[in-house]
């Protein structure tokens, strides 16, 4: 059996109805469900179960102690031929530490290296056939949105499962404290 396995920061619950306030007025997009909201560290792929294994006990040697962090802003990936809507993250030195870690430990457990730049982010939604303009109305709308900062206190390894729905499902697989 293979799983298809990232890390990421979850959302907190108390941030999801402002967020899905923000959830309208965009044409082709499909919003991602709150259960959905992460910040992803380092996309990992398909693998099968002795792989992730060797990643699981590679991520569990990651000590960090805990930060805060925080959405602001919005964009869109895909400039001519927009993919993803997304919220930004507030800049933040120890996120990046803990990417680097992930990165090392996914290097560690036999993994091929992340060649894309890391663009800290949460997918708000995926898109098709959206207008530009729609997209800069929605930019200049959500440009200034930012959350309370939250504890993050731990990362978590979910699995991704495509369903027939319009959205992916993420289950959870293991959780890593930060100490």
């Amino acid at each position: 059996m293979t799983l298809r396995l990232f890390a990421a920061l979850p959302v907190p619950d108390s941030l999801h109805a402002d967020i899905r306030r923000l959830q309208k007025g965009v044409p082709g997009a499909r919003w991602r469900p709150p259960e959905n909201f992460h910040v992803t560290l380092r996309f990992f792929g398909e693998m099968d179960e002795r792989r992730a294994e060797d990643l699981d006990a590679e991520l569990a040697h990651i000590v960090m102690a805990p930060f805060e962090l925080a959405l602001s802003g919005s964009g869109w990936f895909g400039k001519l031929d927009p993919r993803a809507l997304w919220l930004g993250v507030r800049p933040s030195e120890e996120l990046l530490q803990l990417n680097a870690k992930c990165e090392r430990a996914a290097r560690r457990a036999g993994l091929e290296p992340e060649h894309r730049n890391f663009h800290p982010h949460m997918t708000l939604a995926y898109l098709q056939g959206t207008p530009i303009e729609k997209l800069t109305r929605f930019a200049e709308r959500t440009g200034g949105f930012a959350t309370e900062p939250w504890r993050v206190t731990h990362f978590t390894v979910y699995s991704s499962w495509l369903s027939r729905g319009a959205n992916n499902i993420y289950e959870p697989e293991a959780d890593y404290p930060l100490l």
